[in-house]
């Protein structure tokens, strides 16, 4: 199939299924091409980062959260100068976890992610990226599971008040462990705010990326791309490595497919080390290598 033939495929898949539900896909049925702004050059400045980033052929930005409105708008305003959107925030939410028992610890993660969501308004994204427990030996799941569901309801009001998307992701902090309990998860907020952000590479070592992404289905909402080396039933042994887009163990062409499967148009953002102009180029066209279904 070439690449012409895989878009039209893409597109009816799309179709068939029901239309694209997002309010952030792309009505050509693609999904888009983000980089993490700690990718480009720090040596450039504002304007040229992000123009640099349009000019190596991605369509959005994915920025960290900077906590303050100067700072926020700067970045907004170097953005639309170039002419690409700052799309999502990566929040994350290590250091002081939603599933932390000490409700000190728990209000200060509170207010950073509503500090990142005031944020992501400024900036004009659409969503933050949440990191909604950490399972540690002191920290039982049943009880990560519980602490975070209440604490990210408690985030609702003010994504509704702000209309941002508070999307979770699967990350290596021992949670969410299986693609029907991240489903599930999901689906116990009840509410279009609270969606998931998938990671394609952080499932290798004990899953399938295809499989999460058809069980996940329309609750992904965004998405990071990098590669690992390695594959499911590795704990205890050569447990791999992140390596290069398309140069690991990931099945990229069936992961398009699933993808295609569901209907997803919305971005998808790279996450791996920065480099300069050539190195950029190098990643962006073996994202374009990913969506053609090569």
């Amino acid at each position: 199939m070439n690449r012409r033939e895989f878009i039209g495929a893409a597109s009816s898949a799309a179709l068939a299924l029901g239309g694209v539900a997002s309010a952030y896909g792309d009505p050509s049925g693609r999904p888009r091409k983000s980089v993490m702004f700690t990718m480009l050059p720090d040596n450039l400045s504002l304007n040229d980062r992000f123009k640099l980033a349009k000019d190596v052929g991605f369509e959005g930005v994915e920025c960290s959260p900077v906590g303050s409105e100067k700072s926020a708008s700067d970045l907004r305003r170097a953005a639309e100068h170039a002419d690409i959107p700052i799309q999502s925030i990566i929040f994350g939410g290590w250091d002081a976890p939603l599933s932390d028992p000490n409700p000190a610890v728990v209000a200060k993660g509170l207010a950073n992610a509503r500090s990142a969501m005031q944020d992501a308004k400024w900036m004009g994204a659409e969503n933050i990226l949440l990191v909604p427990a950490l399972v540690t030996a002191k920290v039982r799941y049943r009880d990560a599971y519980e602490r975070s569901q209440k604490n990210v309801r408690a985030l609702i009001p003010t994504a509704e008040r702000l209309n941002i998307m508070v999307c979770c992701e699967e990350v290596w902090n021992n949670f969410l462990l299986s693609p029907m309990e991240f489903a599930h998860y999901i689906d116990s907020f009840k509410h279009p705010l609270i969606q998931a952000y998938f990671d394609v590479g952080n499932v290798v070592t004990f899953g399938w990326p295809e499989d999460w992404i058809r069980t996940l289905g329309k609750r992904i909402k965004k998405v990071h791309l990098k590669d690992y080396k390695g594959g499911p039933g590795l704990f205890g042994g050569n447990k791999g490595s992140f390596v290069m887009l398309r140069e690991g163990s990931i099945n990229w062409p069936e992961v398009r497919r699933a993808f295609a499967e569901i209907g997803y148009t919305g971005y998808m953002n790279t996450e791996l080390g920065g480099g300069d102009e050539a190195y950029l180029r190098d990643v962006s066209a073996r994202v374009d290598k990913i969506l053609a279904g090569e």
